[in-house]
């Protein structure tokens, strides 16, 4: 590692300290999974949480407890018992672009998915163990498995795909999320197949931005080129878990306005 890179790793590492603390959860859409103890429970309200995740986090945290809310608190039991007369409340849904067209579907695959599989992960990597560099492969075979039933078209653009080159940033903070798991307890490591040092670090504009004025990135294009790039730099500084950076750069974009 270079003398550029320890001096970033210093200053990284102190904002990781500062952000990733138990009194981040309550402002973040990370709540929305902490509301609950089961796995299925986490795995299905976190997915949710991490698709909705754009926009004002007030309105994402509020319009997240309301699905919880119309799954009676219980979103697995749901999910899978659910059936078409339950699904009254949802049908006048919006959250941006997101409407009871994509919400609907989102219900009918993870029915579809779960009635078949004890956890989410199995989407994601259908294989005892994932053995790839970084999680590409398993995000590319999630977004054609999740959209291998009848779907309306315009759902497509609420699942993002490395293969469209999308950075995937709710994705791969869903990821982050299921598998890092510290002291701190913010993410909850309930996935194993995949690991940490897998991670991709979650890339929006916001994280971007700081990164790019780091010199962490040639430029502050969110794409999944610049996500992959980003992460190998993160790597250096910490190889076996770089999504943990995520906490520092969102806290620098966020909340210190960089």
């Amino acid at each position: 590692m270079d003398e550029r890179l320890k001096h970033l790793k210093t200053i990284l590492d102190e904002k990781v300290r500062l952000y990733n603390q138990p009194y981040f959860i309550k402002d973040d859409p990370i709540c929305i999974p902490h509301m609950f103890s089961k796995k299925h429970d986490i795995e299905i309200s976190g997915l949710f949480a991490a698709v909705l995740a754009w926009g004002n986090r007030t309105t994402i945290i509020n319009n997240c407890r309301r699905l919880m809310q119309w799954m009676d608190d219980a979103p697995h039991e749901f999910v899978v018992q659910h059936e078409a007369s339950d699904l009254k409340p949802f049908i006048h849904f919006v959250h941006r672009t997101f409407n009871a067209t994509d919400l609907l579907y989102f219900l009918s695959f993870l029915q579809f998915h779960y009635r078949q599989h004890s956890t989410l992960e199995d989407a994601l990597v259908p294989e005892r163990r994932y053995r790839e560099e970084n999680t590409e492969a398993a995000l590319i075979h999630f977004h054609n498995y999740f959209f291998s039933l009848e779907h309306p078209a315009r759902t497509r653009k609420h699942m993002a795909t490395p293969a469209r080159k999308s950075a995937c940033k709710r994705m791969n903070m869903f990821l982050r999320w299921m598998v890092r798991k510290d002291a701190v307890g913010v993410d909850f490591g309930l996935w194993k197949k995949i690991k940490p040092r897998q991670l991709v670090c979650p890339l929006d504009v916001h994280v971007a931005r700081v990164a790019h004025r780091l010199g962490l990135l040639p430029d502050h294009k969110a794409n999944w080129n610049n996500a992959l790039l980003l992460t190998e730099q993160l790597k250096q500084m910490n190889p076996d878990d770089p999504a943990v950076y995520d906490y520092a750069l969102f806290g620098m974009g966020m909340a210190e306005r960089w």
